[in-house]
């Protein structure tokens, strides 16, 4: 029964973590880069900084809510055997899916506001590189070790967003053959 699967441990989190960026960067670059570049190409413009940042989320948002939708894993939680599910071990509604989507995306809160007090210290913004390096940082080490806080759960640690959207991660068991 799912619902007695513990959930990953933080070093399969972490891997998933690692492995969803590289899948996302196709996503982004089929979704995003693809279609901006077209549109400077045939057009000779660009979309505003805060509209790109919008098309992104969006694209990310139903890639990820999709998924977590038809069977509860990406891509990367398919490599590594992690699965998505709500309270009842079921696979998530649109609602659940969508609010999982949106908690999960607090970690570009602290991002935000890292950044504009590096952007204040130094007197300009610091540039692509560090920003990069600062979401990479949160994304791949900080979000993963809120389920640190989670003291509750018998089956094992959930996250800051799987808590507040009543979903949880569980860990999968090896196929054996």
């Amino acid at each position: 029964m799912i619902q007695q699967l513990p959930a990953p441990s933080i070093k399969k989190r972490i891997a998933v973590s690692l492995y969803e960026m590289l899948v996302l960067l196709g996503v982004w670059a089929l979704g995003y880069l693809v279609p901006s570049l077209l549109i400077g190409l045939f057009l000779g413009t660009t979309m505003p900084e805060w509209l790109a940042f919008a098309h992104v989320y969006i694209l990310f948002g139903f890639y990820f809510v999709w998924y977590w939708r038809k069977t509860g894993q990406t891509l990367a939680m398919q490599t590594w055997r992690v699965k998505l599910v709500n309270m009842q071990g079921e696979l998530l509604t649109r609602d659940q899916a969508l609010k999982r989507y949106a908690y999960a995306s607090l970690w570009l809160v602290p991002t935000i506001f890292i950044y504009a007090a590096w952007r204040v210290s130094i007197g300009k913004p610091p540039g692509l590189w560090p920003t990069i390096e600062l979401m990479f940082a949160m994304v791949l080490f900080f979000w993963p070790l809120t389920c640190l806080l989670d003291f509750r759960n018998p089956l094992g640690r959930q996250s800051l967003a799987d808590r507040m959207s009543k979903t949880r991660l569980v860990q999968l068991p090896k196929e054996t053959n």
